[in-house]
């Protein structure tokens, strides 16, 4: 079994800054794709920003120029760098793996438990 688990979320002013870390552990071959989502009270689950195992990065309107997703591959984890921050902002971040157990699996999409981001005004 795989797990994605996800470290960093909190509170925080308008302005300010947060990382979030998001480490998947258990039998894993590859990791294609990881990413970000979050999910605000009442709306649902959105893209924020995910990236390929060679680096290609694509980020929703709402956070480019503000938030930075990059991964290490070594250590199968991916972060996400948040600036800027605003009340909008507000919600549940989810961490996506697109992964195979094994070589002879096929890729499954796994997600994280979620983390609480909560920028006041």
């Amino acid at each position: 079994q795989a797990q994605l688990a996800e470290s960093g979320g909190g509170l925080v002013q308008a302005g300010g800054s947060l990382r979030l870390s998001c480490a998947a552990s258990g039998v894993i071959f590859s990791i294609n794709r990881m990413g970000w989502y979050r999910q605000a009270p009442g709306k649902q689950r959105e893209l924020v920003a995910s990236i390929t195992s060679t680096g290609s990065t694509n980020y929703a309107d709402s956070v480019k120029g503000r938030f930075t997703i990059s991964r290490d591959n070594t250590k199968n984890t991916v972060y996400l760098q948040m600036s800027s921050l605003k009340p909008e902002d507000t919600a549940v971040y989810y961490c996506n793996a697109d992964l195979k157990r094994t070589y002879f699996d096929g890729s499954y999409y796994y997600w994280g438990q979620g983390t609480q981001v909560t920028v006041s005004s």
